[in-house]
């Protein structure tokens, strides 16, 4: 993810990466490759970002 793309902030809402982040677990077993690795990185910062902003929100 380009730090463009995070300055952004998420399109997606945290709820949604959450559930995207379960499911990359359950698809390989909970053992990850080093590019499922990759994408489960990336969709926990992306996450962690929706979180943040969310909080902001209701702040």
């Amino acid at each position: 993810m380009s730090p463009d793309s995070q300055s952004l902030g998420s399109v997606r809402s945290a709820d949604d990466l959450n559930e995207q982040i379960r499911a990359l677990w359950l698809r390989t077993g909970g053992s990850l490759s080093a590019q499922e690795r990759a994408e489960y990185e990336l969709l926990v910062v992306e996450w962690a970002a929706a979180i943040r902003g969310e909080v902001i929100e209701a702040a």
